[in-house]
């Protein structure tokens, strides 16, 4: 059942409560943690609980990380051009499906997801300018601090990141190596821009900034 515990804080308590008033009796999806998500043609995901990792494919079989869908965010095969087109729970995560005629007969949805989309969008663009550093160091500096907006939690020391992705998954994000965010991630730590706490979380300090 839908429930309001279901709902993680949202920027937008509007959505929750039409999502609890029109789908009370839906049950939610659960997934665990680095499951694959199953997406149709026809349906448009919301995240109600934990973060989803949105990917796909280089042809060399590279993955490229295109963005994150956190709470209250929309995201499926509808509302991407980009094939494979790839979707993985990067913590534990409640979904809710929607097919597309049902978005389409309720206005108030339509309205709601549209504003969840259009963070999307910006976290999109982001992205794509965060790409267009020439430093790598640069690259991962904005990839942490985009990461910081989206899934930060205050702490008594900064802002810790409530997701813990790989050094892969940062590599493939910023299109470098594992073995060279490693390294800067090492570097970036000894520099105190960033701090690793006993559960492997980083913690950025309010002083961390774009260089």
């Amino acid at each position: 059942m839908l429930h309001s515990s279901s709902l993680e804080a949202s920027s937008n308590p509007d959505l929750r409560q039409i999502l609890e008033e029109l789908y009370r009796s839906r049950n939610l999806q659960p997934y665990r943690s680095g499951q694959t998500i199953r997406m149709l043609p026809d349906e448009i995901l919301v995240v109600c609980r934990g973060v989803v990792q949105l990917g796909t494919l280089y042809d060399s079989g590279d993955e490229a990380l295109l963005g994150l869908a956190c709470p209250s965010m929309p995201f499926g095969l509808p509302l991407s051009f980009i094939r494979p087109y790839q979707a993985s729970a990067l913590t534990d995560v409640d979904l809710l499906r929607l097919t597309l005629s049902e978005v389409e007969q309720s206005p108030e949805l339509a309205q709601s997801i549209f504003r969840h989309l259009t963070r999307r969008l910006q976290q999109t663009e982001a992205v794509l300018a965060m790409v267009g550093y020439r430093r790598v160091e640069d690259r991962l500096r904005h990839l942490l601090l985009l990461l910081k907006e989206e899934v930060g939690q205050p702490a008594s020391t900064g802002t810790r990141l409530s997701i813990r992705l790989t050094h892969q998954q940062l590599a493939n994000a910023i299109g470098t190596t594992r073995v060279t965010v490693t390294r800067l991630l090492s570097q970036l730590q000894e520099e105190g821009w960033l701090v690793v706490d006993h559960n492997r979380h980083i913690i950025l300090p309010a002083h961390a900034k774009a260089a």
